[in-house]
């Protein structure tokens, strides 16, 4: 593990509206509102790699990412979840959590590849259902504090 980088914008921002945060890692949600419910679980210190972590820090952080599918299948009800795990951009260790929708705008593409073309109806329909997910929203996110408060994760919580 290494220590904070000053120029490091995840050793010293949140990275999104935090849902859930404790001394190891933090839950956040991701300013995304093409794509609802995007959802970051980013390890608190400067790690570059899952296998830079400890087993038990490795088990940790990926509780956590379960939980948050778990929290987005039954709220949110998507029609898939993607989890990836990138790391390209800043050295901390984070996994990407996004709800994915068959009507959204990229499905059945990555959210970082082009969108494939729609129809005008179907661009509407997308628009209408994003609205009902929006609306879950805080829903969702009550929910997947609690399950995480809930989870004993095995880490106090920061005050």
């Amino acid at each position: 593990m290494t220590r904070p980088d000053h120029a490091c914008p995840l050793c010293h921002e949140p990275g999104g509206r935090i849902i859930w945060q404790n001394g190891q890692l933090r839950v956040i949600a991701a300013n995304e509102p093409a794509h609802p419910g995007f959802t970051r679980v980013i390890w608190q210190e400067h790690v570059a790699e899952m296998t830079d972590l400890p087993l038990e820090a490795r088990n940790v952080l990926m509780e956590a990412v379960w939980l948050v599918e778990q929290a987005q299948r039954k709220v949110l009800q998507p029609s898939k979840v993607n989890l990836a795990q990138f790391g390209n951009m800043v050295p901390h260790v984070h996994w990407h959590i996004i709800p994915r929708w068959t009507n959204d705008s990229h499905y059945p593409e990555a959210i970082w590849a082009a969108a494939p073309a729609r129809t005008p109806e179907q661009a509407a329909a997308w628009v209408e259902q994003q609205a009902e997910i929006h609306a879950k929203l805080p829903q969702y996110r009550a929910e997947l504090h609690d399950m995480l408060l809930r989870s004993n994760i095995g880490f106090t919580p920061k005050p």
